[in-house]
């Protein structure tokens, strides 16, 4: 297997814990998206009590890639983020954190 699908597959475990409905597809075109720097730890991760961290993701990810200005709703996604990966876990993975992201805000279409 390629580096892609071995991230996929751990990708998916912890999406299937969150009890979330999202295709292979979807979250494997997120996963593409972000590009390398998934590779890494530092890149795969989502430091989510780091207020920079999620200032980033509103504004690089939701506002300029989603193309969500309304900043309740990019807050509440990412709320609702953070809740179905679970507060408490430290290892919140960048693409199933974007993939919970895309499915709140309803913008599957733009990764088909």
């Amino acid at each position: 297997m390629s580096k892609l699908d071995d991230l996929i597959v751990k990708c998916e475990a912890q999406l299937k814990a969150t009890g979330v409905k999202a295709s292979s597809d979807l979250l494997r075109a997120v996963t593409k998206g972000l590009g390398p720097s998934v590779y890494n730890r530092d890149g795969l991760l989502v430091a989510a009590r780091d207020k920079s961290e999620l200032d980033r993701i509103k504004n690089n990810f939701i506002a300029k890639k989603l193309g969500e200005k309304d900043d309740a709703k990019a807050d509440a996604a990412i709320e609702y983020a953070i809740d179905k990966i679970g507060p408490s876990n430290r290892n919140k993975m960048r693409p199933v954190f974007y993939t919970l992201i895309v499915k709140k805000l309803g913008k599957e279409s733009l990764y088909s």
